[in-house]
């Protein structure tokens, strides 16, 4: 199984060299889309059941950077996908050097076998969102714990990188919705086996309308792919949409949540109702997201990792 390789004489790095990487403030953490690990699957692996190819490795990318080269470039960034489908590695980061706003796509993560072609989508989507989520930024809450980032600080944070929690949040509530925007989702979503819970809250959530709810089922199905990877890498045991994490952390997290916890963050990405044409803010977390603060019952940052401004 691919979820025990460990590849010691493969043992993949997690420091780049001349980049700030997100989950890496200015090239003093070792994390990435999934905390450092050793897990390594070459492009001529025989032992690779699952994942997805090549052309859909590139097709998937091409679509979301379609999306999203011109909203980056209005932001003041040029967007580049560095498509590294050769190397093993399980894992992806993001990065900014000057105007420069990057994203690092491995093969070795497309290969593995939890994930799909959505789920890899999602990967990308957490990636901008590190560049474009908006608050809370790396180093903004009062958790010293520092995570992957190196540090935080009750003062606030001018780090240009959304925290981890608020890149997956992002991923669903923006970035997806609009990459899925205009696909046959209700086709797709046929083929998916949705659980009923989730089939359940998406139907609530979005009053019945039929293209709203297939976008947030399919969203959060890509959720449910990367969280089977997380648990799968980790050990831990299956995610749910029906049985979230009950932890309530008592300052934002900016490291890498749980596997539930992160599931939880996506499906509620995928609920909430505010447009995804809504920018969300550097600064103000209530802006362009579902909160507590402007009423919202559902759709909000789970209390696992995010601990709203009072």
């Amino acid at each position: 199984m691919i979820n025990s390789m460990k590849m010691t004489a493969l043992a993949l790095s997690m420091t780049v060299a001349g980049s700030a990487l997100a989950c890496s403030i200015q090239g003093q953490g070792n994390g990435g889309f999934l905390p450092e690990n050793d897990f390594y699957i070459p492009a001529n692996s025989k032992s690779v059941s699952g994942g997805i190819t090549e052309a859909q490795f590139n097709s998937l990318i091409d679509k979301v950077q379609k999306v999203y080269e011109p909203i980056v470039a209005s932001a003041g960034g040029k967007l580049v996908i560095d498509r590294k489908w050769k190397d093993g590695t399980v894992n992806a980061y993001a990065s900014q050097s000057g105007k420069t706003w990057s994203i690092a796509m491995f093969g070795g993560l497309a290969r593995h076998e939890t994930i799909t072609e959505d789920g890899m989508s999602l990967v990308v989507c957490h990636e901008l969102g590190h560049h474009i989520g908006g608050t809370p930024k790396v180093g903004g809450s009062s958790d010293d714990s520092g995570g992957w980032w190196g540090g935080s600080s009750s003062s606030g944070s001018d780090s240009w990188a959304s925290n981890e929690g608020q890149a997956d949040y992002f991923a669903n509530l923006k970035c997806l919705r609009k990459v899925f925007l205009n696909d046959d989702n209700a086709a797709i979503v046929a083929k998916l086996n949705a659980p009923t819970p989730l089939v359940s809250a998406c139907r609530k959530s979005t009053k019945n309308n039929a293209d709203d709810m297939n976008l947030c089922i399919r969203a959060s199905m890509a959720g449910k792919s990367v969280a089977n990877l997380f648990s799968a890498l980790s050990s831990l045991p299956d995610t749910k949409f029906d049985t979230p994490d009950p932890k309530v952390v008592t300052a934002t997290n900016d490291a890498h949540p749980k596997a539930q916890c992160r599931l939880d963050t996506y499906f509620q990405g995928s609920l909430c109702d505010v447009s995804f044409n809504e920018d969300v803010s550097n600064t103000d977390e209530n802006k362009g997201t579902c909160s507590v603060a402007n009423g919202d019952k559902i759709g909000n940052r789970p209390l696992c990792w995010f601990k709203p401004k009072k």
